[in-house]
């Protein structure tokens, strides 16, 4: 599936996965104890849907959304990303994979504190295949007019905003989000929620959200409980609500 054949595709849930996942275990070894990640995880991921993970901390949220995303590996099980196994890929693949089609969002940042909004939304631009120009990537997040600031000249917010710009600049077919309103108080966590929405719908990016935050899961097309390194429940919500609808 090329670039441009992902893009068109509308915000709607479609049968063709995109990620398909079976028996995922990870185990991490602390010097001679064992922690359990994830124990046995099936999920799949749809071509344009939105999905929740929710879960306390320790439930295998990150791990699986850092599988999912080529930067970690199972212990056992396979994930199948279209017609590839992620979990035959060596390290090289696993980071062709990522350039190519995987946008990160994180709870934090991590923006470079001596580039401006655009600068920091460049570096990512001059490595990509397709990128948007990032003057049109911080439009999607409405920053236009903020593209000369630098971080510390931004809100907290902005800058998540920014870093989501940077995320999506690439024109990634997945875009994956590990709690990006953890550090945002819950105004500016649902400007930041609206922003990453914009792209699932007007970009048809495939996104999963991770969150802790019951509330959210009311955006999602379908919502993936998670609860000690297991699914728990998968719910499909008939009805979607926006960011700026939601009640916290």
């Amino acid at each position: 599936m090329t670039s441009s054949t992902a893009h068109r595709l509308s915000a709607s849930r479609v049968d063709q996965p995109v990620f398909v996942a079976r028996d995922l275990t990870k185990v991490y070894h602390m010097g001679e104890v064992q922690v359990h990640a994830l124990r046995g995880v099936d999920m799949e991921l749809y071509q344009g849907e939105f999905i929740v993970l929710l879960g306390p901390s320790g439930s295998g949220k990150s791990t699986l959304l850092n599988i999912l995303g080529g930067l970690d590996v199972p212990t056992a099980g396979t994930v199948q990303y279209l017609d590839a196994t992620l979990t035959d890929f060596d390290d090289a693949e696993l980071t062709r994979f990522r350039r190519r089609h995987v946008g990160f969002v994180f709870q934090f940042y991590n923006l470079i504190p001596s580039l401006t909004a655009r600068e920091n939304v460049a570096l990512i631009t001059e490595i990509a295949d397709d990128p948007m120009r990032p003057e049109e990537a911080l439009e999607l997040v409405n920053l236009q007019d903020r593209q000369n600031h630098f971080p510390a000249q931004l809100s907290g917010g902005e800058q998540q905003r920014v870093a989501i710009a940077r995320a999506v600049a690439k024109r990634p077919d997945v875009l994956l989000c590990d709690e990006p309103t953890g550090a945002l108080d819950v105004q500016t966590g649902v400007v930041v929620l609206e922003a990453i929405q914009r792209v699932n719908r007007e970009l048809g990016t495939t996104t999963a959200v991770i969150t802790h935050n019951a509330v959210i899961s009311q955006m999602a097309h379908r919502v993936i409980s998670l609860s000690d390194g297991r699914v728990a429940r998968v719910d499909q919500n008939e009805t979607r609500m926006s960011a700026k609808e939601l009640v916290w």
